[in-house]
C-alpha cells in the first residue's frame, strides 16, 4: 500500500513557497503601514524630545506615569468617554427607529430612504462646515428658531455646557446615512416567513419588531455598536473644525489631545502625543474586547 506524500515532498515545499508569494504583498503593507508605526509610537513614547521633536533622552515609563496623574488627562478620558456615550447609542437606536418607521408602508418611503441615507455621502469637512453654520449663534438656523419660539440665543460651540453635545449631534447625523444603510441591508435579509408567522399568531407594530425584527437584527446592531465606538474614540474632523477642543478644553477628547501635543500651536511634544496614542489604543482593545465579550453572547446568529 503505498504511502500519503509526506510534507517535506517537492510538491508540498512549492505549496508553501506559493503561499508565501501570496501573502508577502499583505505581510510588507501591515508591516509598513502598522508594524512600524506602531514601534516608532512606543519608542518615541519611551524618550524626550527636542525642540524640533527629535527623540534623545531614554524616559521609560515616565509619560506615562505623567498622564496617570495628571488631572487634565483625566478630564480628557472622561470627555472622550461622554462623547461616546453621547454618539454611539443615539447614533444606532435613532438608526433603528428611522429603519423601523421607514417599513411603514406609506407614500414616497424610496424618497426617504435616499434622504436619511444621504449623509453617507458628506465628507466630514463638508459636514462640519455646514453644522458651523447652524450652529452660528448671530445668524444660524437653530437660534432663528429658537428666537421664533420666544427663547434667547444659545452659543452652541462657545459655551463648555453645549459645545461637546453640539459636536456630537452633528457626528450622530454624519453616521446617520451608514447606520441606516446597514439596517436597512439587515431588514432585507430577514426571511418574510417568519415575519408573516409572526403576523398569524397575532404579532404587529411595535410588538413585532420588539420580538422578531429587532432581535434578528442583533449581529448588524452589535456591529454597528462596536463601529460606531471605535470611530467616536477616533473622531478629530468635527472637533477640530467646530470647537477646536475648547471652550477651556470641554470638547478636547483623546484624539484631539494628541495632535495637541504634537502638532498644534507649534508644539513638538512627541513623547507625550504617543504615550497618549498608546493609551487610545489600550482603551480600544478594552471597548472592543468588552463588548465582544459581553454584548455579543446576547446576539441571536440565525
Amino acid at each position: 500500500m503505498p504511502r500519503p506524500p509526506s510534507s517535506s515532498t517537492p510538491g508540498r515545499a512549492g505549496e508553501r513557497v506559493l503561499a508565501w508569494a501570496f501573502l508577502l504583498p499583505s505581510l510588507v503593507v501591515f508591516a509598513l503601514f502598522l508594524g512600524y508605526p506602531l514601534y516608532r509610537t512606543l519608542y518615541l513614547s519611551a524618550h524626550g524630545n527636542d525642540l524640533f521633536g527629535a527623540p534623545s533622552q531614554y524616559v521609560g515609563l515616565r509619560h506615562y506615569t505623567d498622564l496617570l496623574t495628571s488631572a487634565a488627562f483625566a478630564r480628557t478620558l472622561t470627555t472622550t468617554a461622554l462623547f461616546v456615550l453621547l454618539t454611539v447609542l443615539p447614533g444606532v437606536l435613532g438608526a433603528l427607529l428611522l429603519v423601523l418607521l421607514l417599513e411603514s408602508r406609506i407614500r414616497g418611503v424610496r424618497l426617504l430612504r435616499s434622504a436619511f441615507a444621504l449623509p453617507f455621502a458628506f465628507s466630514v469637512a463638508s459636514a462640519s462646515v455646514v453644522f458651523g453654520v447652524f450652529y452660528n449663534p448671530a445668524t444660524g438656523v437653530l437660534n432663528g428658531l429658537l428666537s421664533r419660539l420666544g427663547a434667547g440665543p444659545v452659543d452652541w460651540l462657545t459655551d463648555a455646557r453645549w459645545a461637546l453635545p453640539s459636536v456630537a449631534a452633528a457626528t450622530i447625523w454624519m453616521n446617520l446615512g451608514y447606520n441606516v444603510l446597514v439596517l436597512s441591508a439587515g431588514l432585507g435579509s430577514i426571511t418574510p416567513e417568519i415575519t408573516e408567522a409572526a403576523r398569524l399568531d397575532g404579532a404587529s407594530g411595535w410588538r413585532l419588531a420588539r420580538s422578531v425584527t429587532v432581535p434578528l437584527l442583533g449581529p448588524h446592531l452589535f456591529f454597528l455598536v462596536v463601529v460606531s465606538t471605535i470611530n467616536a474614540l477616533q473622531s478629530f474632523g468635527q472637533i477640530n473644525i467646530l470647537t477646536q477642543g475648547g471652550p477651556d478644553g470641554a470638547s478636547r477628547t483623546l484624539v484631539y489631545s494628541v495632535y495637541e501635543k504634537a502638532f498644534a500651536y507649534g508644539s513638538s511634544d512627541f513623547g507625550t502625543a504617543s504615550a497618549q496614542a498608546v493609551v487610545l489604543l489600550l482603551v480600544v482593545l478594552a471597548c472592543t474586547a468588552v463588548q465582544f465579550g459581553v454584548v455579543e453572547r446576547k446576539v441571536h446568529y440565525t
